[in-house]
C-alpha cells in the first residue's frame, strides 16, 4: 500500500474544486493507495505541506492546480524519494501538456493509478527551482503584467502581449556557458527544461526533460511584420526555424543584462538584478509519467496556415525590397565616385 497526498489549490484556473475529495474517493485505486486531500490556504502553503509529506515518507504528492501550484509542490520534492504527480487545473498547464498528462481528471487519475515513476530534470534560476521554463526580457515582463491584471486565462495573456509588445525595449545580454561567451541584443532570453509555456505555445519545440540539458532561446528584436509570424511559429512548433530565433543547449548559464527587472520561473515573476544564474539539475525529481504518452502533433489549422502564407509573402516582398534598396544605394555610391573624379 502506497500513500498519496493531493495538494489542491482551490483558486487556480477556472474549475471549482469543492467536490475534488469525492472525486478522489471514487477514482483512486484503493488497493494501491491510501489517499489524503488537503487544500492550500495561502501562497507558499503548498511547499510547506509538500515538505511535510516528504518528512512523513509519503510516496506520491499530487499537485492539483496550474504550473505555479506545481512549482510550489515540486520544489519541496526535489532530490527526495517522494514522487510528483500532476492534476492540471490551471490556465496554461505547460508541464502537463509537455508530459502528455491529460487535462481530464478521470483520465489523469488512471495514469496516477498506474504509478509509473521516472527521474526527470529540473532547473534553477537565481536559486529558485523551475520545472518547465524560466526567462528574462519580454516573457518575464508579460508575466509580471499578467500577475498584476488580477484575472487569469489565455485572453488576459494575449491582451497584455498585444498591448505591451510594441512598447517593450530590447536589452543587450552577455551570456556565458560551458563553451564561451555570447553577446546578444534580445527581446527575450528563455531557458527551457520542457517544450512550452502552456496553452500549446512551444517556445522550445525540441526540449527534453531527460537529456541533462536546457534549451536556451534567444529572440532577437523584431518589427510589426515579424510579430504575427513569430506567434504562428509558437503555436505550430516551428519557432526554432524562425530567422529571429537563436538556440543552443547547455547545463549552466550566467547572464549579465543592462538593467534590473523581472525574471520568471514557470510563469511566476520576480524582480531581480542584472546578474542571473541558471543551471540544470539532472534527474533531480521523481515524477509520475504517462506510460502511453506520444509526441504531440500540431493539428492542421486553415486560418493559421493562411496567415502564415500571407506573412511569409509579406516577408519575401520586404526582403526583395531591401535587396533592391541596397543595390540602388551601392550603384549610387559607384556613380558618385565616378562623378567626383
Amino acid at each position: 500500500m502506497k500513500r498519496i497526498t493531493f495538494i489542491v489549490n482551490p483558486i487556480s484556473g477556472t474549475h471549482d474544486k469543492t467536490n475534488f475529495p469525492e472525486m478522489v474517493d471514487q477514482l483512486v485505486d484503493k488497493q494501491l493507495f491510501e489517499a489524503d486531500v488537503v487544500f492550500t490556504k495561502y501562497a507558499g502553503h503548498a511547499t510547506e505541506m509538500a515538505a511535510g509529506c516528504v518528512a512523513a515518507g509519503v510516496d506520491v504528492v499530487a499537485a492539483v492546480g496550474g504550473d505555479g501550484t506545481i512549482n510550489e509542490v515540486a520544489r519541496a520534492l526535489v532530490h527526495s524519494s517522494t514522487a510528483l504527480a500532476l492534476v492540471p487545473c490551471g490556465s496554461g498547464n505547460g508541464l502537463a501538456r509537455h508530459l502528455g498528462i491529460p487535462l481530464d481528471i478521470k483520465r489523469d487519475m488512471q495514469i496516477i493509478n498506474q504509478c509509473q515513476v521516472e527521474a526527470l530534470d529540473y532547473g534553477i534560476i537565481n536559486d529558485i527551482p523551475f520545472f518547465c521554463t524560466c526567462g528574462m526580457g519580454f516573457d518575464a515582463f508579460i508575466s509580471l503584467k499578467f500577475a498584476e491584471a488580477g484575472k487569469r486565462g489565455a485572453m488576459t495573456y494575449v491582451e497584455n502581449v498585444l498591448k505591451e509588445g510594441l512598447k517593450y525595449k530590447p536589452q543587450t545580454y552577455v551570456l556565458e556557458d560551458e563553451t564561451g561567451t555570447r553577446h546578444h541584443k534580445a527581446f527575450l532570453i528563455a531557458c527551457a527544461n520542457a517544450s512550452q509555456y502552456g496553452n500549446n505555445a512551444y517556445i522550445a519545440p525540441k526540449a527534453s526533460m531527460s537529456d541533462g540539458l536546457m534549451d536556451v532561446i534567444i529572440m532577437e528584436p523584431f518589427d510589426v511584420l515579424d510579430a504575427p509570424v513569430i506567434g504562428i511559429d509558437l503555436m505550430n512548433k516551428t519557432l526554432d526555424k524562425n530567422s529571429k530565433i537563436k538556440t543552443f543547449r547547455c547545463k549552466r548559464l550566467h547572464v549579465t543584462r543592462e538593467e534590473p527587472g523581472a525574471i520568471h520561473y514557470d510563469g511566476d515573476p520576480i524582480m531581480t538584478g542584472t546578474e542571473i544564474d541558471v543551471r540544470l539539475e539532472e534527474r533531480g525529481i521523481r515524477m509520475v509519467v504517462n506510460p502511453t504518452a506520444t509526441e504531440p502533433t500540431v493539428k492542421p489549422n486553415v486560418v493559421i496556415d493562411a496567415f502564415s502564407d500571407m506573412f511569409e509573402g509579406i516577408s519575401n516582398v520586404r526582403r526583395d525590397f531591401e535587396k533592391g534598396r541596397r543595390r540602388i544605394t551601392a550603384l549610387n555610391k559607384v556613380l558618385l565616385r565616378k562623378l567626383s573624379k
